[in-house]
Parts: structure tokens; C-alpha cells; sequence
């Protein structure tokens, strides 16, 4: 019998920007199991979110991920005005979407620059992240941020982009175009990239099915599933765009779809700057008086893939319930499938191929007495009660 080997990837590792715990189990260099830990980035942002107003909840839920905070905004929006049966204003749609997609693209920049890190080609690196960083800049004209823009709000956007504002924007783009093509032709083109992703961590689409993958990991492996198309919200119905798709599922496939993304990203921001040039500078809101009891659901395409949002009203000013689903806490599961059988240097990359946020997937796993150290309830336990939580509230009214 080979004796299997333990190699932990966390929860503290150079590979990680945030704490979780992967237990490789290898025979030699071939990884032959995993156990994934979860936990250890508990916050508590459901349970914060009922104790503030409609309003204050945007700017808690935009810190959920500090790369695409914008994601959790959006999501937390559409909830809401469903609950209200709120339509915003054509203005707030447009600037919705533009802050989603220049999003989009920093966030695959940074995503490509880190592949390159980890595979040695340091040269895509400092390329991507260089050319994001205008992107930055952008943010921080338009928002007076680079990351947590706090630009949502119940009903519209908090700050129009002016007119003057746009040759700026415009200008970017074309900058960020033509760089993306450099970089299309680095990745695309260079043999030693080819090598070390090419046939690597591969997902199959019946594996994206079993796991309930989204976002690029999925579309990467020929799922044709994106929320902007299959449940329009803010401006992409007013906007012509594709959904990009490749069919190996492996690291490269995930590599190009999110480079080829940037280009439909650029081109719906220029489309809505279009839109943005016909409506009347200022109206980026509706006035919401209150929101009626009820629940809504609300759903956004981020970077990574679909965040999902339940709000539950009781009719005061504060939810009454909130639950959050990131893209992460369904795509880190893949590593299951996609490392098992891999070299132990290619593990690593197939689960960065994925990018995954560990804080997105914030959940308690056990709950402990704070005195005694007794566990008082596990994971599964917790779920039933959230559950039964829930189900008490919705009957009350």
C-alpha cells in the first residue's frame, strides 16, 4: 500500500491573498485527494445587514470583496426594487452597468497578472497590472474611489457621470483595448504558457452541471450561462453584446474567455456611454419612499460569476432577512475535481484558474460556547436553523 502524503495549501500561503485551508493527499507528486476547510473569514455581514438601514446595507455588502465590491451592490439593488417593484431611471442603468464593467475589466486584469505570477512569466504581471491601473484611476473620477465606489442606492446611482467626464472614459478604453490585444498575444501565443495550462485542471461541462459552477470557470468549460443575458437587469437588454464560451475546461480555456471578455466589457461601456449622451444629465434616481413587506431576489453577472442576493421586508426600514450567495462558494468546490490527478505544481494553478474569494464564501462552520470550548452546533445544524429562521419570519406576515 503507497502511503499518501499530506501537503496543506493554507490556511496562510503565498498563493492566497485570504485564509482557507486545502489538504492535498499525493502518492509522490500526483495529487490523489483534497479536503477543503471553510470559516475562517466569518464576518457576520448577514446577521450586520438586519441591524442597518436599506441604505447603510449597500455600503456594508460592498466590502464583502474588496475586488469586485461592486457585484454585491448590484445584486442587493435588484432585490430590493423587486420587493418595490421599483424601475430606475434609463440615466441610473447606464451608469449601473458602466461602473459593473470597468469592474469587470480590472478584475480580469488582476486575475490575468496573478496567473502570470504564479506560472514564472512575471512580464504578463507587471503588463496587466500596469494597464489596470488607469482603469483605477477611472473609478476614482467618476466615484472618488479606486475599490468600494459607493455608487448603488435603493432607487438609482448616488453620483451621475457628467458629459465633461466622458472623452476621459473614452480615452482609457482605447488604451486598455489596445494593451488587452497585447496581452491576448502574449497569453495566446507564448509555448511555455501553453505547456503549464494547456490540458491542466480540467473541468467538464457535466462537472461545472454536478457543482453548479458560474461566471468564466463555467463558460470555460462550454456552459453558456451568464445572469446579464438569462435575467436582464440595469442596461444590458439596451445593449448589444455576447456571451463568450470555449470548450477544454481547462486552465488556458479559463484564461481566454476572461480576455476576450474585457473586449464585450469595453464595447457595452462605450455602448452605454452612447445612451448615457442621449438622457438628461442628472436624472439617476427615483424617489422610494418605503419598502413594502415582502421578499425579492436579486441577481448579478460579477467577474467571477453570478452573486446572488434574498432580501426578506417585514416593512420597516432595515431587512429583515439577508442572505448572500458569492460565485466563490460554488466554484472553489471544483477544485475537488479539477486537482485530483494533477502534479502538485499544477494544483495550485488550477485553483487559482478558478479566482477564487475566500471572503466571499464567508460561513460559520461550527459554533462553539465562548466559556466552555463545547460545540453547541455543526454546519449542517446551523443551515437547518438559518432555514427554520427563515421560514418563521415569512409566516408572520
Amino acid at each position: 500500500m503507497v502511503k499518501k502524503t499530506l501537503i496543506p495549501i493554507g490556511p496562510y500561503h503565498p498563493l492566497q491573498e485570504e485564509p482557507e485551508l486545502f489538504k492535498l493527499y499525493c502518492e509522490g507528486e500526483i495529487v490523489k485527494d483534497i479536503k477543503w476547510e471553510t470559516g475562517y473569514n466569518h464576518r457576520g455581514i448577514e446577521k450586520l445587514s438586519e441591524k442597518k438601514t436599506y441604505d447603510q446595507s449597500f455600503f456594508l455588502v460592498e466590502r464583502i470583496c474588496g475586488i469586485c465590491s461592486t457585484s454585491h451592490p448590484f445584486a442587493f439593488a435588484n432585490a430590493v426594487e423587486e420587493i418595490g417593484n421599483i424601475e430606475i431611471t434609463n440615466r441610473a442603468k447606464y451608469i449601473r452597468s458602466i461602473i459593473g464593467e470597468l469592474e469587470r475589466v480590472h478584475s480580469h486584469l488582476l486575475w490575468v497578472g496573478l496567473a502570470g505570477h504564479f506560472l514564472g512569466y512575471n512580464t504578463v504581471f507587471m503588463w496587466a497590472w500596469k494597464y489596470r491601473e488607469p482603469v483605477l484611476d477611472l473609478f476614482e473620477m467618476i466615484s472618488g474611489n479606486r475599490n468600494s465606489y459607493a455608487m448603488f442606492k435603493v432607487g438609482g446611482v448616488r453620483r451621475d457621470i457628467e458629459n465633461n467626464k466622458i472623452p476621459q472614459i473614452l480615452k482609457v478604453l482605447d488604451l486598455v483595448k489596445k494593451k488587452t490585444d497585447m496581452l491576448v498575444g502574449a497569453v495566446m501565443d507564448d509555448p511555455v504558457i501553453h505547456a503549464r495550462t494547456k490540458g491542466v485542471g480540467i473541468l467538464t461541462k457535466q462537472d461545472i452541471i454536478d457543482y453548479a459552477a458560474v461566471g468564466p470557470t463555467a463558460r470555460a468549460s462550454g456552459v453558456d450561462i451568464d445572469v446579464r443575458r438569462d435575467d436582464p437587469y440595469a442596461a444590458y437588454p439596451l445593449v448589444n453584446w455576447k456571451v463568450i464560451t470555449a470548450e477544454k475546461g481547462d486552465v488556458f480555456a479559463k484564461a481566454e474567455v476572461r480576455l476576450l471578455e474585457m473586449y464585450e466589457s469595453i464595447s457595452i461601456i462605450e455602448q452605454c456611454i452612447e445612451g448615457l449622451k442621449k438622457e438628461k444629465e442628472g436624472d439617476i434616481n427615483v424617489k422610494v419612499k418605503e419598502i413594502p413587506e415582502g421578499w425579492g431576489t436579486g441577481h448579478a453577472e460579477a467577474p467571477r460569476g453570478e452573486v446572488f442576493h434574498y432580501v426578506l421586508s417585514d416593512g420597516s426600514n432595515s431587512p429583515a432577512r439577508h442572505k448572500i450567495r458569492a460565485p466563490s462558494y460554488t466554484n472553489i468546490a471544483t477544485f475537488k475535481k479539477s486537482c485530483i490527478g494533477q502534479t502538485i505544481s499544477d494544483a495550485t494553478i488550477s485553483l487559482a484558474a478558478v479566482d477564487p474569494c475566500y471572503c466571499c464564501t464567508e460561513r460559520m462552520a461550527v459554533a462553539y460556547d465562548s466559556k466552555t470550548g463545547d460545540r453547541i452546533l455543526n454546519g449542517n445544524e446551523l443551515i437547518a436553523l438559518s432555514a427554520k429562521k427563515t421560514q418563521n419570519i415569512k409566516n408572520q406576515f
